[in-house]
């Protein structure tokens, strides 16, 4: 059995991944903010860190985190979902192969939680430049992102 959509919501379903990931970088860069602001907290002494604990940065950071992770990895099989729908194939180029890097980046970035719940440092650096390449490549896809838009539209 075979799903037949029209080609309309074909067409339309071309733009819930991109405008998705759009809102995951925003998303992706309050997060960043607010795990600033966790290593702030962590390094401030006395009235200043009585202050900044105020803010709850570590759990906002935490539940965005967790946010930011389910609808990434939903956004990348989502995305292929739609490709492979209205093309009957992946296209193996680097948007993909990115993309699938970063969701695995995700997941390693996330799985590292428990341990610095457990105060090791090494998981918070390890933590903190993995998401610095992830913030980085979701730049460059957001780039590519536009550019394969472009072309859907051209294509219309």
């Amino acid at each position: 059995m075979t799903l037949e959509l029209s080609p309309s919501v074909k067409f339309g379903l071309n733009f819930i991944h991109p405008l998705l990931m759009w809102v995951l970088l925003a998303l992706s860069l309050y997060a960043a903010y607010l795990g600033l602001q966790v290593q702030r907290t962590r390094n401030a002494q006395g009235d200043e860190k009585k202050e900044l604990i105020k803010g709850r940065y570590n759990i906002k950071h935490y539940q965005i985190g967790s946010i930011i992770l389910a609808v990434m990895v939903i956004g990348a099989i989502g995305g292929m979902a739609v490709t492979y729908i209205n093309n009957g194939k992946l296209f193996v180029q680097p948007h993909l192969l990115a993309g699938l890097g970063m969701t695995g980046l995700i997941a390693s970035s996330a799985a590292l939680s428990p341990f610095m719940q457990k105060g090791a440092n090494w998981a918070r650096m390890t933590h903190i430049l993995l998401n610095f390449v992830l913030l980085g490549l979701f730049t460059w896809q957001a780039i590519t992102g536009v550019q394969i838009v472009q072309r859907i539209l051209t294509k219309a």
